[in-house]
């Protein structure tokens, strides 16, 4: 689906036309430059590949500033493709947040909050074994039995344990597009959206 590079500048709260308070995410929406096109004949499916957020050409491969060159531009730190854009895009062309409205839904996809190495109290919300008295002093968020001992005689794949949590690419669908600034790059969305402040996130409609 078509849409746009952002860069997630963090949560606030709007109050409706009813008076309702809403929680919302600011999201720095575009402008993207279009650094490929892909097509039918050469790649075998039609894209376009944007580009966003300027970074230096002393930080980036040779590779990556003869790619931009190509187009026009400067080096870009994020780039992605994206599909079924309704107008016709030209290599340079630069596409604005002005491809979205107010009150239009959106997929926002995204890397979440990395949390590292936990637990499955906190990975996978076990309620934690055992009693915390009659002698008991260190098995209260611990998993308990991981399975049977002489048969099967292993560990079943997917079983639930501590291990890394979070890191993963996220989509969250359907959140609706509450207020559009088109002089300062901005789009408010309905809720929460994955990763961290300054995160990279893909608006697609």
């Amino acid at each position: 689906m078509s849409g746009l590079i952002g860069k997630k500048i963090g949560m606030t709260s709007i109050y409706n036309e009813n008076g309702k308070n809403l929680p919302c995410t600011v999201i720095e929406v575009g402008p993207c430059v279009v650094t490929q096109v892909r097509t039918e004949e050469v790649d075998g499916y039609t894209a376009l590949q944007l580009g966003f957020d300027d970074k230096t050409e002393k930080s980036a491969l040779k590779a990556e500033v003869g790619h931009a060159k190509k187009a026009g531009t400067t080096v870009k730190s994020k780039l992605a493709e994206f599909k079924d854009f309704d107008e016709d895009y030209k290599l340079g062309d630069v596409i604005t947040v002005d491809l979205f409205r107010e009150g239009e839904f959106v997929d926002v996809t995204a890397s979440s909050k990395g949390k590292g190495f936990q637990g499955v109290v906190k990975r996978h919300g076990f309620a934690g074994v055992g009693q915390a008295t009659h002698g008991q002093h260190n098995r209260l968020r611990a998993p308990g039995s991981i399975g049977a001992a002489s048969y099967p005689a292993r560990v079943f794949k997917g079983m639930r344990m501590a291990g890394r949590m979070g890191n993963e690419t996220v989509t969250i669908q359907n959140l609706r597009i509450l207020k559009v600034m088109p002089e300062k790059n901005l789009v408010v969305v309905k809720g929460c959206v994955p990763g961290h402040k300054n995160a990279y996130v893909l608006i697609t409609k």
